[in-house]
This record gives C-alpha cells, sequence and structure tokens, in this order.
C-alpha cells in the first residue's frame, strides 16, 4: 500500500507540473509568445531535470526553451511575473519608448488609414527591432542600457564545440566492417555469417583555446569578448582554455567555469595582472607555445586569437610564433573588432606579420559578429 501510494503521489505531481506549464504556455501565448507544442514539451523536459520548487530554475527553464527571439524577452518576464507571482504586468520603460515612436510616426489622418490599423499599430513590428538593432551594434558604442540588455543576450550564446573523429568506435550501420562483433555473433548462430555488423569513429568535441587581448586598446571590447569565452567555457567546460595576452600570459578558465558571468568576469579580473596595459602579442605567444601550446593545449585544437594586432613588440617574432601556432593548431582564427567597420584594412605591422598564419580572420565587434564566429568555431 505504501508503495502504491507513494506511486499514486509522484503521478499526481507529474500531473501537476504538466498542468502548470501548459497554463503557463497559453498566459504566454496571450502576450504575443509563440510558445509552441515542441517548445512545451522542451520545457517540460528541462523542469523533468530541475528542482520545480526552485522559480530560478523554473524561469531559466522556460526562458531558454520558450522563447524564440529577443522580441519575447520582456514579454516572458511580464507573463512568468503574472502568472507565478501574481503581479500585474509593467510595461518595459524600453517598449514605452518603442511605442511612443510609433505614436509619433503614425498617420495623421484617417484617410492615410482606418481606425482599426490605427488601434493595432503598436503591436506591428517594425522594420528592425530593437533587440535586432542591438545585435548588430558595435559594443563600444553602446550605453549602459544597452550594456545591460546585451549581457543578457549573451547569456542565451551557447557556442557549439568542434568535433574530431576518435579512435573509439561505435555499432553503425553504415560504417567499417566490425570484424570482432561479427565473429562473436557468428559463433551464436553456429559459424555461420548472417549480417555483417559495423561500426564508425566515435565524434569527439575538439579542444578549443582562447586568447584574449586584454590591452588598453582592446578595453571597449574586453568585456563582450571575455563574455563570449565564458559561454564557450559554460557549454564545453572541459574542452575549452582561455588565456588572456597582454604583456603577459595568464590562465583564466578556472574563473570562466564559475556558473555566473558577472562573478567569471570579476574574478577574471581579479586574477589578470595587466588589465589595459601593453601588448606585446609576440613574446607572450611563445610563452603560451613553450609552457602551453607545445605540450598539447594548441595541439590539434581550434585557436581563436582575439586582438586589434596592435604589437609593441617586434613583429617578425609574432610571425615566427604564428606560423610555429599554425603547425600545432588544427584552425587558427584571429578575432579582430575593427574589421567590423567599413572601410577596415588590416594595415598594422602586426596584422600584416600574422595574417600569412591565420585560417580565418573575422570581426568581433557585435553580437552578430560573435554569432557568426561561434559558426565559425564550430564547422572549424
Amino acid at each position: 500500500m505504501t508503495e502504491l501510494a507513494f506511486g499514486l503521489t509522484v503521478e499526481r505531481r507529474q500531473r501537476d507540473v504538466v498542468e502548470v506549464v501548459l497554463g503557463f504556455a497559453r498566459t504566454l501565448r496571450h502576450a504575443g509568445v509563440a510558445a509552441s507544442p515542441d517548445r512545451v514539451e522542451a520545457m517540460l523536459a528541462a523542469v523533468g531535470h530541475l528542482d520545480v520548487l526552485d522559480p530560478t530554475d523554473v524561469y531559466w527553464a522556460g526562458r531558454l526553451t520558450l522563447c524564440g527571439s529577443p522580441d519575447d524577452l520582456d514579454r516572458y518576464d511580464a507573463a512568468f511575473a503574472a502568472y507565478f507571482a501574481g503581479e500585474a504586468p509593467r510595461k518595459s520603460r524600453t517598449s514605452a519608448q518603442h511605442e511612443q515612436r510609433l505614436a509619433e510616426s503614425a498617420p495623421l489622418s484617417a484617410s492615410e488609414g482606418s481606425g482599426e490599423e490605427s488601434e493595432e499599430a503598436p503591436d506591428l513590428k517594425a522594420a528592425a527591432s530593437e533587440a535586432e538593432v542591438l545585435r548588430s551594434r558595435d559594443v563600444a558604442d553602446l550605453t549602459v542600457a544597452e550594456r545591460d540588455q546585451l549581457r543578457r543576450l549573451f547569456a542565451l550564446l551557447v557556442p557549439a564545440a568542434p568535433m574530431r573523429p576518435s579512435r573509439r568506435r561505435r555499432p553503425d550501420r553504415h560504417g567499417g566492417v566490425d570484424m570482432a562483433r561479427t565473429i562473436r555473433h557468428a559463433l551464436h548462430d553456429g559459424g555461420e555469417i548472417t549480417r555483417l555488423r559495423r561500426r564508425r569513429p566515435r565524434p569527439r568535441p575538439r579542444r578549443v583555446v582562447l586568447l584574449v587581448d586584454v590591452s588598453g586598446s582592446m578595453s571597449p571590447y574586453a568585456d563582450a569578448l571575455l563574455r563570449f569565452a565564458h559561454a564557450a567555457v559554460r557549454a564545453r567546460p572541459a574542452a575549452t582554455e582561455v588565456f588572456t595576452i597582454g604583456t603577459r600570459l595568464t590562465r583564466v578558465t578556472r574563473e570562466m567555469r564559475l556558473r555566473d558571468p558577472d562573478k567569471a568576469l570579476a574574478a577574471s579580473g581579479h586574477a589578470i595582472p595587466d588589465w589595459s596595459g601593453g601588448t606585446r602579442i609576440g613574446e607572450v605567444l611563445k610563452a603560451f607555445l613553450d609552457r602551453w601550446g607545445q605540450r598539447g593545449t594548441a595541439r590539434g585544437a581550434v585557436v581563436v586569437l582575439c586582438s586589434d594586432g596592435w604589437e609593441r613588440g617586434g613583429t617578425e617574432l609574432l610571425g615566427e610564433q604564428m606560423a610555429r601556432l599554425h603547425r600545432l593548431a588544427h584552425s587558427v582564427v584571429w578575432v579582430n573588432p575593427h574589421k567590423g567597420r567599413a572601410g577596415y584594412e588590416p594595415l598594422t605591422g602586426g596584422m600584416q606579420a600574422a595574417l600569412p598564419a591565420v585560417d580565418h580572420f573575422v570581426a568581433g565587434h557585435s553580437l552578430a559578429a560573435f554569432e557568426e564566429l561561434a559558426g565559425v568555431i564550430e564547422r572549424a
């Protein structure tokens, strides 16, 4: 009887959780968030692995599964507060300013638009939403409020790791013939081979190494670059290494493994002694290869250097170390924030010395550029 009662209690609790999630999804759809059935199913699966009594777990499970675009975030927050906390939805300052601009640009006469269209005008999407515009904005030109919103968007970024074949193999219908398994199954069938067993290499994540320039010339972009590094470590903590470069080399992988991005960046800031200092990329890169890269950290890895290329040391040393890195690494990616500006050309001595050993030269000035960088790393 005790086991039966426990089973009924668990089943009733699961049914209650499903009903609550379905009701919340209906609330979201009324608020304008397209919470499709497959997204609701994903939230149920996520909640099944979390503590349903923890509001933080439930909030992030729904936010990461039910929201389909940055436009849904404000509506999701208002609906979550109204449904679970009983608070009346309040318009955010951003949405209020947006509606005011729409009202100011609305038709002045009835001949330019019908009354029905005027009533629905605030709900129509602008040519480009504020979040979409923010994705393409240079992070060095953002206000404090826009930087706060960008941090929330960075929290949703999940870079995928590049994969590589390993020596371990797994059964597969279309791989090579697995003689050991084929013979073993044949012995069970009286010595007759009835079907060929096959196998193929099991893919494993390839190591990703990020070298982030934190010198004075890179200070407007250092925060965004480190947040991207934190997202990469959060996605693959065992296969991602993060170093900062300036006048010296600092390993901040341990600090980047903190779950909260703000705490991770604060801990990294305390660990970095040369923040906003000079730049000696060649010397620092040599130190990295001598201590870490040659011993295996860079061997077969995707190495991402984030710098504007302003080299105060010798460019000859930088060129030699870049060629050395290119021989060790699987792929070398150079991220320059200035590449996203119109008319940019890599004319500095550091960039001229490094580019011959670079496989991918990409921008790193906006969230859209970081999303593109994540795709470059995955395809590498």
